[in-house]
């Protein structure tokens, strides 16, 4: 712990909850319901989106979708951004609250570890939860911050599966398809 201050990796939820692509919305509404959250992270292999009940509502309730007929893979947020666990809990939340975002899958080493949501800082503090609000009402999400931020899913330029995508020019790239461009 660093100057006594709270980690992610102290304050997550160990084990989130994960669907393939593939899965149907409605069966990760099911999951969503047994196990009382709003979230699942979408898996292969690697973590590449998340669906979030606001998805479902948005993008299928809300049209008139059937939710056995229409695929997670097509109604996911993707990419994700991703936060390391040894992360100070404050920075946490500023990505949150710049990023505009309400959660963050918690990766090491390419591995899921769990998931770090703004319950979560409430349970800590309910003064950073109130601070994240506040900075989210009083400022829209802070492009060139969130551009800065790490991300999990497919890279653009060679599509493989990634927990460390770069914003490069407003491409999300792999390590490797960065360092490429530093030589071209």
């Amino acid at each position: 712990m660093n100057k006594g201050n709270v980690i992610v990796r102290e304050a997550m939820k160990v084990k989130p909850v994960t669907v393939s692509p593939t899965t149907s919305v409605q069966d990760a509404a099911i999951l969503m319901t047994q196990h009382k959250i709003g979230n699942c992270i979408v898996v292969d292999k690697k973590p590449i989106g998340i669906i979030s009940e606001s998805d479902i509502i948005r993008k299928v309730v809300s049209i008139g979708k059937k939710a056995k007929d229409v695929k997670v893979s097509e109604i996911m947020t993707s990419p994700i951004m991703v936060i390391d666990p040894y992360v100070n809990i404050d920075e946490a939340m500023r990505i949150m609250g710049k990023c505009n975002i309400k959660r963050l899958p918690v990766i090491e080493n390419d591995r899921l570890l769990g998931i770090i949501t703004i319950k979560d800082i409430a349970r800590l503090s309910p003064l950073l939860r109130e601070i994240s609000e506040e900075w989210a009402i009083i400022h829209p999400r802070d492009e060139s911050y969130y551009k800065q931020q790490v991300f999990s899913g497919k890279c653009e330029d060679c599509n493989t599966l990634s927990t460390n995508l770069h914003n490069v020019e407003g491409r999300l790239l792999c390590e490797d398809c960065v360092d490429a461009l530093k030589y071209e």
